[in-house]
């Protein structure tokens, strides 16, 4: 059971370990920002979008109400010139005359009060306009920097990988193991050269001896062959 739970926090760590990792992976991490930048991006230009929209229509709306205004006074005054002509009555004339000046008076009111929220429905755009261009530049840059530290990051893993295997590389075991390659090689050439040099010497007394005696062979054959003559008296 105490194996069990032994191996399983194992896991569980190399498991956290694993996910630490991929946290601090500095290329994930960007990538991410980005995305979350572009997400950003989306959302500011749909705003911004919305806001241009207000804009076109409460800049109607304030044209709207200045046309509307002159058209009123011009009203006022035609009926000013139809009751002095005697076109209509008089009173009614000023009456009407009154309640067109009334209505230029409104819209007017209504034009002023859209330019003046026209101008901070103005600025609040230039001010999105302004996060949206800043957004952009951001995305560009990340994107470009993204792309730098991809091809650094593949140089740094190269790196990384060769340093380790050189780290792993045991020069000195190495050179000993020729050093000793060569001791052997010595000494199998001496011993070589020392069984040469038992092959070359007598390996018996008998050996010896009829190496002491080489220089008397022949004399000793004279020797004999004289004795043979003499025996069959020739």
């Amino acid at each position: 059971m105490a194996g069990m739970f032994s191996r399983l926090f194992r896991v569980v760590k190399s498991e956290s370990h694993a996910v630490l990792d991929k946290i601090e992976d500095p290329i994930k991490m960007t990538e991410q920002g980005i995305r979350d930048l572009q997400k950003d991006l989306a959302e500011s230009m749909k705003s911004l979008a919305q806001s241009k929209a207000v804009l076109i229509k409460m800049r109607k709306d304030a044209e709207e109400q200045k046309s509307l205004a002159e058209s009123y006074e011009k009203k006022a005054i035609l009926l000013l010139k139809k009751g002095a002509s005697g076109g209509i009555d008089a009173t009614e004339a000023d009456r009407l005359a009154g309640e067109a000046l009334a209505k230029k008076d409104q819209a007017m009111t209504a034009a002023v009060t859209h330019s003046q929220t026209l101008d901070n429905q103005e600025a609040q755009t230039r001010k999105m306009e302004g996060i949206v261009s800043q957004l952009k530049s951001n995305i560009s840059k990340w994107e470009n920097e993204l792309v730098t530290l991809k091809s650094r990051a593949k140089i740094a893993e190269a790196s990384k990988k060769l340093n380790a295997q050189l780290a792993h590389v045991d020069s000195g075991g190495t050179l000993a193991m020729l050093e000793k390659m060569k001791t052997k090689v010595s000494e199998d050439e001496a011993l070589a050269e020392s069984y040469g040099e038992m092959a070359a010497v007598p390996t018996s007394v008998d050996d010896e001896i009829d190496k002491a005696l080489a220089g008397d062979t022949s004399s000793k054959s004279s020797d004999s062959l004289a004795a043979l003559k003499a025996k069959l008296n020739m």
